[in-house]
């Protein structure tokens, strides 16, 4: 039987649809990363023609969109389960919560920050997020002036992951150090005394470099604290 045969049959049993073909974009790059998403690979999974697809995404920037949506999605079905209260002082509880619930469907998707990072286009879900947000802290007392800074203050963390000022090379590892922080490392003394001491050493609860549960838990709780101080 010919693949083309086989993907007919396979469309016909299971109909192409915009949602299948992104929760199937999905579900390629949990278990190999955003890189293996393809139309090919698509259409190689769906069982379908490659050129069927672009009836649903039309290009590979469509599916990043698209995958950024799927996400979001699954954080707003979550934290519409959340049912803390809100008013007044318990805002900063109820907001918590949201925001480490939101961390969870990072944490399964550990590609997605990158990928949000490259849209140009604000995805609807993610308003849909943010204003749930916004009304968690209107609830709690927030003017709109204050809620507009601290959605600066809490940047990526609001979605549950943060973005790091930079990050170590992505290029294959020697098991050398690196020359350059050898070289300087006299002139280091303050830092390379920190880092050998603190090791970030738990890979199941990060979603980049250096932010770790702990991590984000502290830099999310010194911006709550903050804000509720404000309010």
């Amino acid at each position: 039987m010919s693949l083309a045969t086989r993907g007919r049959r396979a469309e016909s049993r299971t109909p192409l649809s915009r949602e299948l073909v992104l929760r199937t974009a999905v579900r390629l790059a949990d278990e190999g990363g955003i890189a293996t998403v393809t139309m090919r690979r698509l259409a190689e999974e769906l069982g379908a023609e490659a050129m069927s697809l672009y009836h649903h995404v039309a290009n590979k920037e469509q599916i990043l969109d698209g995958v950024v949506d799927a996400v979001t999605a699954e954080i707003n079905e979550a934290v519409g389960h959340l049912r803390l209260p809100t008013t007044g002082a318990a805002w900063k509880a109820a907001a918590r919560e949201r925001i480490l619930t939101a961390r969870q469907a990072m944490l399964r998707h550990p590609w997605a920050p990158a990928v949000f990072d490259t849209r140009k286009a604000t995805s609807p879900e993610v308003l849909l997020y943010f204003d749930g947000l916004i009304g968690i802290m209107r609830d709690g007392g927030f003017s709109n002036d204050l809620a507009h800074h601290a959605m600066h203050a809490l940047g990526s963390r609001a979605l549950g992951f943060t973005q790091e000022l930079f990050t170590p090379g992505d290029g294959p590892t020697t098991g050398e150090p690196d020359p350059v922080a050898v070289a300087m490392a006299p002139r280091l003394p303050n830092l390379i005394g920190m880092l050998a001491e603190v090791v970030h050493d738990d890979p199941d609860s990060t979603v980049g470099w250096c932010d770790d549960q702990t991590e984000f838990e502290f830099g999310l709780d010194i911006i709550l604290d903050g804000l509720d101080r404000l309010r």
